[in-house]
């Protein structure tokens, strides 16, 4: 087993004593990673306008730079999650300005999907600065705005994983895979609404033609998992099924 944490960045300066303390705690309890995620929620649906993105970007900075200092005084690592929150070159971006061996990401195999990214782009790019890594397989389907995005039993989705795998070990040989096996019904991805680019105006129309031709080459064998309908108990029997074809999946093709 490991031990690996989560903490939010210090936004405001009376945030560092909190921000110190538990960096602390996290060292103490075996940590040598703190994942984050800088945004709670997803990018397209957060915000309205591109000036509202902006003004959370610049707060981001702020904080990650304020974090920067402590993460080094305690030798811990930073990873940061693509969380529906930054395209790929952005993220590569951020990561290139601090130039921190104390910052690097949390490598989310199929989030970015939602921003129009393509995953093994993304993983390949991201490999060298991998902390830590939340493994999963995507299910996509097409729907009126767009597509409909599901995790999905690892092996079951379109997701390449062991070639994910190989690349991650590759440039990271010690790194840590975390499964992140979400039970739940499909995220809807508006591309094709005018809220969703608010704040990606400037996103290659190439992308969302790629996107999209991925979705339809990658309908799903079966329905895309739907558990709203279902009690707390079937939901919960349903989760850990798929929990436990994730893990025999990574015993038999990921030797995880």
């Amino acid at each position: 087993m490991y031990v690996e944490a989560t903490l939010g960045l210090p936004h405001e300066k009376s945030d560092l004593g909190d921000f110190k303390h538990n960096v602390r705690i996290a060292k103490n309890a075996g940590a040598t990673v703190i994942r984050t995620a800088m945004l709670s929620g997803r990018r397209y649906e957060t915000f309205a306008t591109a000036e509202a993105f902006n003004e959370f970007a610049d707060q981001q900075w702020i904080a990650l730079t304020q974090a920067e200092p402590i993460l080094r005084n305690h030798s811990m690592k930073l990873a940061i999650e693509n969380h529906k929150d930054w395209r790929l070159e952005e993220i590569l971006l951020i990561l290139q300005r601090i130039s921190s061996e104390f910052v690097g990401v949390c490598v989310d195999t199929g989030n970015n999907i939602a921003l129009l990214d393509d995953p093994m782009n993304l993983v390949e790019a991201l490999a060298p600065y991998a902390h830590s890594v939340h493994l999963k397989d995507m299910g996509v389907e097409e729907y009126e705005d767009g597509f409909l995005l599901s995790e999905v039993p690892l092996g079951e989705g379109y997701l390449d994983i062991p070639k994910m795998v190989k690349v991650l070990r590759e440039a990271k040989p010690d790194l840590q895979f975390s499964l992140e096996m979400i039970t739940r019904d499909p995220l809807t991805i508006p591309c094709l609404t005018k809220k969703y680019w608010a704040t990606l105006s400037d996103l290659p129309g190439i992308d969302l033609a790629r996107t999209l031709a991925t979705v339809r080459a990658n309908k799903p064998a079966k329905p895309l998992p739907r558990l709203s309908h279902l009690n707390a108990e079937q939901r919960r029997d349903a989760e850990e099924e798929n929990v436990r074809k994730c893990l025999a999946y990574a015993r038999e093709h990921l030797g995880l």
